[in-house]
């Protein structure tokens, strides 16, 4: 059965071998940072602590099941001597992008699942949030142009 060029590629694995290791790592940090050390919001706060409780696990059993595709993508690939350290790179920094800010825009402010903090203004915490996960997105954008270019130029 014939894959799609872009899985079936080492560019394109890794760069979605980095992608998912990137949303996995940076939902583990926000997991155990905000969540669980600090203790400033839950993944759903708009219910009882139980529920807030549960909506972590599942938030947690999420990030691991993509920190674990990630990893094995990743040794199948070098294990097949297909990696491409900078598109894996341009994906890890992509997807530690897309996890921040999703959550930034879509479940703080759209779906109002959670806000970074309480009892606060928020305004400042906004910003931060969002402006770390806009770096993010700009440094996996010009790595995966300069991979992108490379690939284009031949060996």
């Amino acid at each position: 059965m014939a894959q799609p060029a872009l899985t079936r590629t080492g560019p394109g694995r890794s760069l979605w071998s980095g992608v998912l290791l990137g949303i996995g790592f940076m939902a583990a940090v926000d997991e155990i940072v905000f969540h669980q050390i600090l203790a400033w919001h839950h993944f759903y706060d708009r219910s009882t602590p139980a529920v807030s409780l549960l909506s972590d696990g599942l938030l947690h059993a999420s990030e691991l099941v993509a920190l674990v595709a990630g990893m094995f993508m990743m040794a199948d690939l070098l294990r097949s001597r297909a990696f491409v350290p900078l598109f894996f790179w341009a994906g890890l920094f992509l997807g530690l992008a897309a996890f921040q800010l999703f959550d930034g825009v879509v479940d703080h402010k759209v779906l109002q699942l959670h806000q970074v903090r309480y009892g606060v203004p928020i305004l400042l915490y906004d910003l931060a949030w969002n402006l770390a996960g806009l770096a993010l997105l700009l440094i996996g954008a010009l790595l995966w142009r300069r991979a992108s270019r490379r690939r284009r130029a031949g060996p």
